[in-house]
Protein backbone atom coordinates (compact mmCIF):
# COMPACT_ATOMS: atom_id res chain seq x y z
CA UNK A 1 0.00 0.00 0.00
CA UNK A 2 1.65 3.28 -1.05
CA UNK A 3 1.90 6.15 1.39
CA UNK A 4 -0.40 9.08 0.65
CA UNK A 5 1.04 12.11 -1.11
CA UNK A 6 -0.78 14.66 1.03
CA UNK A 7 0.01 14.78 4.73
CA UNK A 8 -2.85 13.37 6.74
CA UNK A 9 -4.02 13.99 10.25
CA UNK A 10 -1.12 12.21 11.96
CA UNK A 11 1.52 13.67 9.69
CA UNK A 12 0.24 17.13 10.45
CA UNK A 13 -0.46 16.89 14.18
CA UNK A 14 2.06 14.43 15.62
CA UNK A 15 5.03 16.76 15.09
CA UNK A 16 3.10 19.59 16.73
CA UNK A 17 2.04 17.52 19.72
CA UNK A 18 5.57 16.22 20.28
CA UNK A 19 7.33 19.47 19.41
CA UNK A 20 9.33 17.50 16.85
CA UNK A 21 11.90 19.14 14.60
CA UNK A 22 11.41 16.43 11.91
CA UNK A 23 14.99 16.71 10.66
CA UNK A 24 15.51 14.23 7.81
CA UNK A 25 18.94 13.16 9.10
CA UNK A 26 17.37 12.23 12.44
CA UNK A 27 14.27 10.52 11.06
CA UNK A 28 13.39 7.10 9.75
CA UNK A 29 12.14 6.55 6.21
CA UNK A 30 9.64 3.98 4.99
CA UNK A 31 9.40 3.27 1.26
CA UNK A 32 11.33 6.42 0.53
CA UNK A 33 9.07 8.66 2.62
CA UNK A 34 10.06 10.33 5.86
CA UNK A 35 8.00 9.33 8.90
CA UNK A 36 6.17 12.25 10.55
CA UNK A 37 8.35 12.12 13.69
CA UNK A 38 12.10 12.00 14.22
CA UNK A 39 13.64 8.84 15.69
CA UNK A 40 13.52 10.13 19.29
CA UNK A 41 9.90 11.26 19.09
CA UNK A 42 8.95 8.00 17.36
CA UNK A 43 10.47 6.18 20.32
CA UNK A 44 8.57 8.37 22.78
CA UNK A 45 5.29 7.63 21.00
CA UNK A 46 6.09 3.90 21.00
CA UNK A 47 6.94 4.01 24.71
CA UNK A 48 3.74 5.84 25.57
CA UNK A 49 1.67 3.37 23.55
CA UNK A 50 3.54 0.43 25.11
CA UNK A 51 3.02 1.69 28.67
CA UNK A 52 -0.76 1.45 28.48
CA UNK A 53 -1.10 -2.32 27.91
CA UNK A 54 1.98 -3.02 30.06
CA UNK A 55 0.47 -1.15 33.00
CA UNK A 56 -2.87 -2.91 32.57
CA UNK A 57 -1.24 -6.35 32.40
CA UNK A 58 1.64 -6.08 34.87
CA UNK A 59 1.24 -2.79 36.73
CA UNK A 60 3.77 0.01 36.64
CA UNK A 61 7.19 0.03 38.21
CA UNK A 62 7.72 2.28 41.25
CA UNK A 63 7.93 6.02 40.62
CA UNK A 64 11.69 6.14 41.23
CA UNK A 65 12.23 3.51 38.50
CA UNK A 66 9.97 5.41 36.11
CA UNK A 67 11.97 8.55 36.83
CA UNK A 68 15.18 6.65 36.10
CA UNK A 69 13.78 5.72 32.68
CA UNK A 70 13.80 9.43 31.79
CA UNK A 71 17.54 9.81 32.36
CA UNK A 72 19.00 8.06 29.27
CA UNK A 73 17.22 10.45 26.90
CA UNK A 74 18.26 13.47 28.94
CA UNK A 75 21.87 12.26 29.09
CA UNK A 76 22.00 11.48 25.37
CA UNK A 77 20.44 14.83 24.46
CA UNK A 78 22.66 16.90 26.75
CA UNK A 79 25.78 15.01 25.71
CA UNK A 80 24.91 15.65 22.08
CA UNK A 81 24.18 19.35 22.72
CA UNK A 82 27.28 20.05 24.80
CA UNK A 83 29.94 17.96 23.03
CA UNK A 84 30.86 16.97 19.47
CA UNK A 85 29.22 13.57 20.14
CA UNK A 86 26.50 12.70 17.61
CA UNK A 87 23.91 10.13 18.63
CA UNK A 88 22.56 7.52 16.22
CA UNK A 89 18.94 7.01 15.20
CA UNK A 90 18.73 3.54 16.84
CA UNK A 91 20.02 5.06 20.12
CA UNK A 92 17.57 7.95 19.80
CA UNK A 93 14.76 5.45 19.25
CA UNK A 94 15.79 3.35 22.28
CA UNK A 95 16.14 6.33 24.63
CA UNK A 96 12.83 7.68 23.33
CA UNK A 97 11.04 4.39 24.10
CA UNK A 98 12.41 4.39 27.66
CA UNK A 99 11.46 8.05 28.12
CA UNK A 100 7.96 7.60 26.70
CA UNK A 101 7.30 4.56 28.88
CA UNK A 102 8.63 6.29 31.99
CA UNK A 103 6.68 9.47 31.32
CA UNK A 104 3.39 7.65 30.70
CA UNK A 105 3.92 5.48 33.76
CA UNK A 106 4.68 8.51 35.95
CA UNK A 107 1.54 10.19 34.63
CA UNK A 108 -0.55 7.09 35.43
CA UNK A 109 1.01 6.69 38.89
CA UNK A 110 0.53 10.36 39.77
CA UNK A 111 -3.05 10.31 38.51
CA UNK A 112 -3.76 7.25 40.66
CA UNK A 113 -2.08 8.87 43.68
CA UNK A 114 -4.15 12.05 43.33
CA UNK A 115 -7.35 10.05 42.90
CA UNK A 116 -6.68 7.91 45.99
CA UNK A 117 -5.69 10.94 48.10
CA UNK A 118 -8.79 12.79 46.95
CA UNK A 119 -11.00 9.82 47.76
CA UNK A 120 -9.44 9.52 51.22
CA UNK A 121 -9.84 13.24 51.82
CA UNK A 122 -13.46 13.11 50.67
CA UNK A 123 -14.15 10.13 52.93
CA UNK A 124 -12.57 11.94 55.87
CA UNK A 125 -14.70 15.01 55.22
CA UNK A 126 -17.84 12.89 54.86
CA UNK A 127 -17.06 11.15 58.17
CA UNK A 128 -16.97 14.50 59.96
CA UNK A 129 -20.26 15.56 58.45
CA UNK A 130 -18.65 18.28 56.37
CA UNK A 131 -20.27 17.18 53.13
Amino acid sequence: MPLPERPGFFSRWLPRVFGCHCRPDRSFFFRGRQLPLCARCTGQLAGILLAVPWGAAFGFPPAWACGALLLPLAADGFLQALTPYESTNPRRLATGVLFGFGLAALFALSTRWVFLRGAAWGAALAGRGAL
